[in-house]
């Protein structure tokens, strides 16, 4: 079976496919026209959401851009701190639904536009929070009539909605072609569950197993994330993952830096943040950022965040 991409890692690099040579054929496109990248985002989220619910029994999800994981989550109650700084909608939110808020939360700068994977069916809480959120695809084990039918309305028609197996099991050797050549080698099959961190090393040998899962989650998501990479977790979520630098010094610094962002963010002086009417998400979140960077921004940069407020320097 072969579909056609709309391009290859760049919009000139054409023609494109993805060929699948399984059968019976386990991955399907249900709509939109996805591109080289969108592919290999949809396959790396979807082997972290499965290795995630296979390791801790939770629904999971997680959210890719340029394939690496931007957060990754299972479903864990949200705190009204959270749900405040995530403008999430003041309504119940099934588990699967959950699992993405926590997950598309972790760095919602970094997951505008991005790939979905979830382990569970997609249901219509879920599809409905998707409605609002700027993604390119989703992919997942199945979905609700209901769900499918208000995804195919997203993005005019146009959003990448994948379904796949979740038997599906790819042959053990990969091969990989670079420049003409071809590179082959064994699966990273690497089972990652709670039993790896049984082997305590500090004087306290009891670890609560909420942290157990947190560690869990943290490492699953490096496993699929572009060396060099540090990740900081908390509660059951990446808040912070820093992937696909030079130096490890970098990747920790993105890290920290992503996870501070990720506690102020629910700080009772950003939560009160007075919006000026008619501002999107994309625009919020945008302000809080900067307003989050206030002392390294120019005088340009603070008159432009301010515009989005209605206070005044002196008042915030």
């Amino acid at each position: 079976m072969q579909i056609e991409l709309k391009y290859g890692c760049n919009p000139h690099q054409k023609p494109a496919q993805m060929i699948i040579k399984s059968k019976p054929v386990p991955f399907r496109l249900l709509n939109g026209t996805p591109g080289y990248i969108n592919i290999l985002d949809a396959l790396g989220a979807w082997q972290l959401v499965r290795e995630l619910r296979l390791a801790t029994g939770l629904p999971s999800a997680a959210s890719f851009k340029h394939v690496s994981p931007a957060g990754a989550a299972i479903a864990r109650p949200l705190t009204e701190e959270f749900r405040k700084s995530q403008m999430l909608p003041k309504v119940d939110l099934s588990p699967v639904a959950t699992a993405y808020a926590r997950a598309r939360g972790g760095d919602r700068m970094s997951s505008f536009g991005d790939a979905v994977a979830v382990s569970d069916k997609v249901d219509v809480s879920l599809a409905k929070l998707l409605k609002r959120e700027v993604s390119d695809l989703i992919i997942a084990p199945d979905y609700e009539p209901e769900a499918l039918k208000i995804l195919k309305t997203k993005k005019k028609g146009s959003y990448n909605i994948f379904q796949i197996d979740p038997e599906y099991e790819p042959p053990e050797i990969e091969n990989r072609e670079v420049f003409g050549f071809t590179l082959r080698q064994k699966r990273n099959d690497v089972n990652i569950d709670k039993s790896i961190f049984q082997n305590v090393v500090t004087s306290k040998k009891q670890v609560p197993e909420d942290v157990i899962e947190t560690l869990t989650v943290a490492t699953v998501a490096l496993k699929y994330t572009q060396s060099n990479s540090v990740c900081v977790a908390y509660d059951g979520q990446v808040i912070g993952m820093g992937a696909g630098q030079q130096s490890r010094v970098h990747c920790t610094r993105l890290a920290c830096d992503k996870a501070d962002k990720w506690f102020l963010q629910q700080h009772p002086r950003v939560l009160e943040l007075d919006f000026k009417k008619g501002l999107g998400k994309p625009e919020k979140t945008n302000i809080v950022d900067q307003y989050l960077l206030w002392d390294q921004l120019s005088e340009a940069e603070i008159s432009a965040m301010l515009a989005g407020l209605n206070r005044k320097p002196e008042q915030i």
